[in-house]
């Protein structure tokens, strides 16, 4: 009894972790950029990757001096259009502020970037300094649909970790803990899941074989080694099958969440699968 607890103090500790990394390089999460203004002052942002379809985005940035002003620059994404330029930030309740405008369209994107002007001395800083950010906008989703898909798919990377942590040590219960986590990802990812993306970006399925739709196929993926697994183990237990199942879903899933989804094509006026790059999503 003292080894299972354990191992579910395990699967919890791995679990969050991993819930924690996949937070932090997701490029749909705010990017944080910061700029040192003067000798004294550091300007932080966060600034968003994700938007609700005919809402505002909200940009904000703390107070700055008077010589200092601020202007939003945004545009259709991936076009080559020009950049249309927002008014001025404006103070509202104690920051700055701007917006970027409403857009109807699921799965379109917007990449906007802010420029500071320093009147007084003529220095102009651009934030972020390497690229724009590109923000992605979705429908909104039914708390019925979202909550299961959420509360699913988190159980069954919980039991897939804790699966393999029973494999590893040889407890026998690993056969039904793979059958409960094989449940949870078919259930999640391919009844739940199909739904929240119909409603967020108005396709059911965009992965194989349909698309490239990089977190569908992370779900279908996921689902066939664990439905190899609970055959493999239907009669006789095979520690070494579930062991790789579980970790190779803990690959999967550490990969970030709609690093490749679905995409506006402003072109063609169709939902496509984009690419969001990994690297500027990471930094």
């Amino acid at each position: 009894m003292k080894r299972v607890f354990y191992l579910w103090i395990a699967a919890v500790l791995i679990t969050g972790s991993a819930f924690v990394l996949q937070r932090y390089t997701g490029p749909t999460y705010p990017k944080k950029v910061s700029a040192q203004i003067n000798d004294t002052t550091i300007l932080s942002l966060s600034l968003p990757r994700s938007g609700y379809t005919d809402e505002e985005v909200k940009i904000e940035m703390p107070p700055v001096s008077w010589d200092w002003s601020a202007r939003l620059y945004h545009r259709p994404y991936p076009t080559d259009k020009e950049w249309e330029l927002n008014p001025p930030f404006w103070p509202e309740e104690g920051v700055f502020v701007s917006y970027l405008p409403e857009v109807s369209q699921k799965a379109a994107k917007l990449a906007y970037y802010i420029e500071l002007e320093n009147s007084y001395e003529g220095t102009t800083i651009v934030l972020p300094p390497d690229e724009p950010v590109v923000i992605r906008y979705k429908g909104a989703v039914p708390a019925w649909a979202l909550l299961p898909h959420i509360i699913l798919m988190s159980i069954a990377l919980l039991f897939s970790t804790l699966t393999g942590l029973h494999g590893a040590y040889g407890n026998p219960s690993f056969r039904l803990w793979g059958f409960i986590t094989a449940l949870a990802i078919f259930l999640g990812g391919l009844v739940f899941g199909p739904v929240v993306q119909k409603f967020a970006f108005g396709e059911f399925w965009a992965g194989f074989p349909f698309g490239y739709d990089l977190t569908d196929n992370k779900t279908f993926i996921m689902f066939v080694v664990w439905a190899i697994a609970c055959i493999v183990n239907r009669k006789k237990g095979n520690r070494t099958v579930t062991v790789v199942a579980s970790v190779i879903t803990l690959v999967i899933y550490l990969i970030p969440h709609s690093l490749r989804g679905s995409e506006f094509n402003y072109e063609t006026g169709e939902v496509v699968t984009g690419v969001i790059n990994l690297v500027p999503s990471i930094f």
